[in-house]
């Protein structure tokens, strides 16, 4: 089956700098998939293909997306709510400062600020002026006091006790202060920032202060965590965006309908939204099929995407942008922490192998990837991995754990460190329902063993959670990212991010990380991020595994709604999605 990339891949600007998780038009006649539909356009045009006119679409109707995770969080600034699928539904509730557009460009969300700007280098100082109409749906406006709420709850020093999902460049801010009625944000750098436009951005949104003020006194740690803690467990009454709540069945559906302060340009022509939770994803085809929803986004599995392809008035896209699939190794595991066993570990998996039997069925240009820090087709891309690292090399992986002193490395037998003791077998855990990841893991599983490493497979059904908590050995994953690629490495590497879900610490790539984050000269910057995962490879910490593909599907009569392989995902225009209208 033929594939088309997301098309300006290459083409992201050179000031253009992460949260929890191909074939074209396919109009349903079992023919080529890269051909026909409405997604014809999109690889030229990713952009704007599936574009319709306000004027050509029908006033109301219901439109049902679906979803793979139930929404256990509803904060997702957090390290737990910070879970792509449940963001996307969330996220058409709450503003941001820059878009990540299909083809993957920060642009200014222009439904919410007349203009971003920075205005000074020293000190770095940076200026938004938010629309003067700009409300939250109780009529309260949208003003500096919600970006003040966000920087202090995610900054790591005002509310120790909040786990955000992000500290990196939060913590870089000296302060933020509001004017012309909290309109005019003006925020100053203690020391400079690259990826200032991921600040408030489409990852991190931003929540509504006076709401959180309710929950207790935001100039104090407990109040803001209070605030933080029940914007987490608390189903949104409130909106700064195009819809707002309805109706929240847990694991069941989220119903939205517009929300009638919505002060953006494009008004939302239908009567309802339906965010559908679908946690087996063989069920989305089926519910797609029997018109249950009209829209889904899956993980793609092989089997899937061919029955996605048969079903008549069904239109699907494939493309690759900032999501990559990884293997992730607790480091709080004291058999894990010894790096010999992890470099085995390494050495045996065959990244190629897992390609082939999963991806590599339906997008024949699917690689190993060799990066953490930046994925092919990103300016600043190197092939760093060692080159034992993902190879499958069995023997390899032997030599390393003999020269360590391990004894009974074989198959059959139970793998000892040279104090003594047997490992014991290590929990890999995966999102249940996903059948891609379940093969990977087998996968894994299979191939370790003639180490005399004995994986135990655990499915889980609440990522955020099982990542957030530690609770695993061995992970498999995906991180859905930004264009923000210093941003994105320090959330996910730092010593002191809450996202550093398996507990990595390495001063020295903290040390490179921050100096490219702080610098104002892309080239060396970049330079310094590479040379931090050189150093984060050699430590074995998580095995990149490749650049995922995504896939939209929906029915033919669906308008607006197209592939966004980013943070943002689909429902970054969501306040245009609507229906065609007849004739």
């Amino acid at each position: 089956m033929r594939r088309s990339r997301a098309a300006s891949l290459a083409a992201i600007a050179a000031a253009a700098t992460l949260v929890l998780a191909a074939c074209g038009g396919g109009g349903g006649d079992g023919g080529d998939a890269s051909e026909g539909g409405v997604y014809q356009d999109c690889s030229a045009d990713p952009n704007t293909c599936n574009a319709v006119p306000a004027a050509q679409l029908q006033k109301g109707g219901t439109l049902t997306f679906a979803i793979e995770k139930n929404i256990s969080n509803w904060n997702i600034n957090s390290s737990e709510g910070n879970v792509f699928e449940p963001a996307m539904a969330i996220k058409t509730l709450l503003p941001w400062t820059f878009t990540t557009t299909p083809d993957l460009k920060q642009v200014l969300n222009e439904n919410v600020f007349v203009s971003a700007e920075q205005t000074s280098t020293s000190p770095q100082t940076i200026v938004y002026k938010i629309k003067p109409e700009a409300v939250w749906s109780d009529g309260t406006p949208i003003t500096a006091d919600d970006f003040v709420f966000q920087w202090k709850t995610m900054n790591g020093k005002d509310c120790p006790g909040c786990a955000a999902a992000q500290n990196a460049g939060y913590n870089q801010v000296q302060s933020i202060t509001g004017s012309d009625g909290g309109k005019t944000v003006t925020m100053v750098f203690g020391t400079p920032y690259a990826d200032w436009k991921n600040l408030f951005a489409s990852g991190t949104p931003l929540y509504p202060a006076h709401v959180g003020a309710q929950q207790g006194d935001l100039n104090t740690p407990e109040g803001l965590k209070a605030a933080w803690d029940w914007f987490g467990a608390t189903a949104p009454t409130y909106s700064g965006g195009p819809y707002q709540v309805d109706n929240w069945q847990d694991n069941v559906a989220l119903t939205l309908v517009p929300n009638p302060k919505w002060y953006g340009a494009a008004k939302p022509p239908l009567q309802q939204l339906v965010i559908r939770v679908i946690t087996e994803a063989s069920q989305e085809p089926i519910a797609l099929q029997n018109d249950e929803v009209q829209v889904i986004y899956p993980q793609p599995q092989v089997d899937l995407v061919q029955q996605v392809q048969n079903i008549p008035g069904v239109s699907q896209y494939q493309g690759l942008g900032l999501t990559w699939e990884h293997l992730d190794l607790n480091l709080k595991n004291e058999f894990l922490a010894d790096e010999p066993l992890r470099d085995a570990i390494f050495a045996a998996t065959n990244v190629q192998a897992i390609i082939d039997s999963t991806v590599g069925q339906f997008n024949e240009d699917v690689t190993p990837l060799k990066s953490h820090m930046f994925v092919p087709g990103i300016d600043g891309y190197e092939d760093y991995l060692p080159p034992e690292q993902g190879s499958g090399d069995v023997e390899r992986a032997r030599q390393i754990l003999t020269d360590a002193g391990y004894t009974n490395i074989a198959e059959g037998q139970q793998l000892t460190r040279p104090d003594g003791r047997a490992v014991p077998p290590l929990r890999i855990r995966y999102t249940v329902g996903n059948a891609i990841r379940q093969t990977t893991v087998e996968l894994i599983q299979s191939q370790v063993r003639p180490l005399g490493i004995n994986l135990e497979i655990v499915p889980t059904d609440d990522l955020g959670g099982t990542t957030s908590s530690g609770d695993y050995d061995l992970i498999v994953f995906a991180w859905v990212q930004t264009p923000a690629s210093f941003s994105n490495a320090e959330q996910t590497w730092n010593s002191s991010s809450e996202s550093n879900y398996g507990h990595y610490s390495n001063p020295e790539v903290d040390r490179l990380m921050h100096e490219a984050a702080t610098s104002t000269d892309l080239g060396p910057a970049r330079d310094k991020l590479n040379e931090a995962g050189r150093i984060l490879a050699e430590d074995s910490y998580v095995l990149p595994l490749y650049q995922k593909p995504t896939i939209i599907a929906a029915k033919d009569d669906v308008a607006n709604v197209r592939n966004n392989s980013s943070l943002d995902g689909p429902t970054y225009n969501v306040e245009e999605w609507g229906l065609r209208a007849a004739g």
